[in-house]
């Protein structure tokens, strides 16, 4: 496999001066390369909040510590990530997401074997500035291999992602939590093989990859006046708040409050939280290639505020249909991501990584301001309330009514891609 991967990576026969007119042409095994990456590197890192019910026990934690966990991992991620990719943009770095994945290893390693609540913080941190090194730069790459399906690009690239976090409580609950938390260093390996194909990838990025995103950016044009960017920013990102707060009251809480609340298993709440994010997974996977089609707009209008129902019904159900509402809810809520990104990149042509470095960043900021917040709020009037308030959350998506409809932009764009194609 290493082979083939290398040979079609490298050893493409097509001159670095060919890559604008091949800017039409969707790189295939670069988008296959990129999600698999986004696969095991969001498998790790699902692998921390996976752990929380263990490090609770162990270390005898309150849920204002587990929030802070989730604070310091989501928050060196999202201080970074803006960073890291307006620097790209300036300066792109190919290697540079192997060495991401380096972050990432260290951060396992330090967390199997830490013996202080401190060293799980700084664990936590280290695995934060992996994924900030890492997911700005891959969504460049995801759209210099999209070939002018960007919504299509970043789903693939985000399905990856959204499987792997999907796969953290499986391996907790049939790894981890039998072997204890030494366990986690053997994910190392993983690791290792995400740097070996990153390594591989970024060949491809210096040799083709910059010119056809330079080439594409000569031809874009924004799609609203530069001043009405700041107000459809500003929406954007209050939709962002909506979305990746819910989500952090789920895959933070959700085990605690199935525990609590049903006094199930650690390993049966693990399998309900599994459950939930494969269908956020597959959401993920659906909203791109739908904004491509019928427009990035009404993705983000309808994913948001269409999870309402089932969001409001949840704090009421009893166990069977508390999972079967989960699966909507992951849904519906995760189809919104892929098209806001795309749509923000679309208003801001020519800082691709520093839109998609914004974004990552901000969900997960925002994630993890949302889980101090709940974990707090949990310690003080319990978990169950937790889902009651946040319930209502998704009302924010109203103010998707602001953004403007660039649909006809972008459609052309994609048709005249696959034209050349």
């Amino acid at each position: 496999m290493a082979s083939s991967l290398e040979k079609t990576l490298v050893n493409d026969p097509r001159p670095v001066t060919a890559a604008a007119s091949d800017a039409g042409r969707t790189a295939v095994t670069i988008l296959a390369a990129i999600s698999f990456c986004h696969l095991l590197n969001d498998m790790m890192q699902s692998l921390l909040p996976a752990l929380y019910p263990m490090l609770k026990s162990s270390y005898h934690l309150t849920f204002g510590q587990v929030g802070l966990l989730t604070f310091t991992f989501q928050f060196t991620a999202s201080l970074l990530q803006p960073l890291v990719g307006a620097m790209a943009d300036r300066s792109p770095r190919p290697y540079s997401l192997a060495a991401g994945m380096g972050f990432t290893l260290v951060g396992l390693v330090l967390l199997a074997f830490a013996g202080s609540f401190a060293l799980l913080l700084f664990a936590a941190g280290l695995i934060g500035t992996g994924s900030s090194v890492f997911h700005p730069e891959s969504s460049r790459v995801a759209r210099m291999a999209s070939g002018g399906r960007h919504g299509m690009a970043q789903s693939v690239f985000q399905v990856g992602g959204n499987f792997g976090t999907s796969a953290g409580p499986l391996l907790a609950a049939f790894i981890v939590l039998p072997y204890g938390q030494s366990s986690v260093a053997w994910f190392s390996c993983i690791a290792l093989l995400g740097m070996f194909v990153l390594f591989h990838v970024g060949h491809w990025y210096k040799a083709h990859g910059i010119s056809r995103l330079k080439a594409a950016a000569r031809t874009a044009t924004a799609a609203v006046p530069r001043r009405q960017v700041i107000v459809v920013m500003t929406v954007l990102l209050a939709l962002i708040f909506s979305k990746y707060v819910y989500l952090s009251s789920i895959t933070s809480y959700y085990t605690f409050y199935l525990i609590d609340h049903f006094h199930v298993s650690v390993r049966s709440a693990q399998l309900h939280l599994f459950l939930f994010l494969a269908s956020a997974a597959v959401g993920g996977f659906i909203g791109g290639p739908l904004g491509d089609r019928l427009g990035a707009k009404y993705i983000i209008w309808g994913s948001i505020l269409g999870v309402l129902p089932f969001t409001l019904l949840l704090p009421y159900a009893n166990l069977f249909w508390t999972a079967v509402l989960t699966i909507p809810i992951g849904l519906i809520l995760s189809s919104a991501f892929p098209a806001i990104v795309v749509y923000a990149q679309d208003l801001m042509p020519g800082r691709t990584g520093t839109v998609a470095g914004l974004f990552f960043g901000l969900a997960f900021g925002m994630g993890s301001v949302g889980a101090a917040v709940l974990g707090k709020l949990a310690d003080d009037i319990g978990i169950e309330r937790i889902y009651h308030i946040c319930a209502f959350l998704p009302f924010i998506g109203l103010l998707a009514a602001f953004l403007p409809n660039i649909h006809k932009t972008h459609a052309a764009g994609a048709t005249l891609a696959a034209s050349e194609s």
